[in-house]
């Protein structure tokens, strides 16, 4: 079975309740805290992937004000 992408991670983590906490971005890398669904990290993503750090710019533009 082929590794998950950081993407789909931050999806699956989602998709199961929990929360996630960007704690660095950059154009070279990102680096996220993977929380329970009361906010307490639990693991950590830490990913130089391009689609990981798009994803999380447009997550960041599409929850601006």
């Amino acid at each position: 079975m082929p590794e998950e992408t950081p993407v789909e991670v931050l999806r699956r983590w989602e998709g199961h309740g929990a929360e996630w906490r960007v704690l660095h971005l950059s154009d070279e890398a990102a680096i996220v805290d993977l929380c329970t669904c009361y906010g307490e990290p639990v693991e950590r993503l830490e990913s130089r992937d391009p689609e990981l750090i798009s994803y999380l710019r447009e997550r960041d533009l599409g929850s601006a004000p």
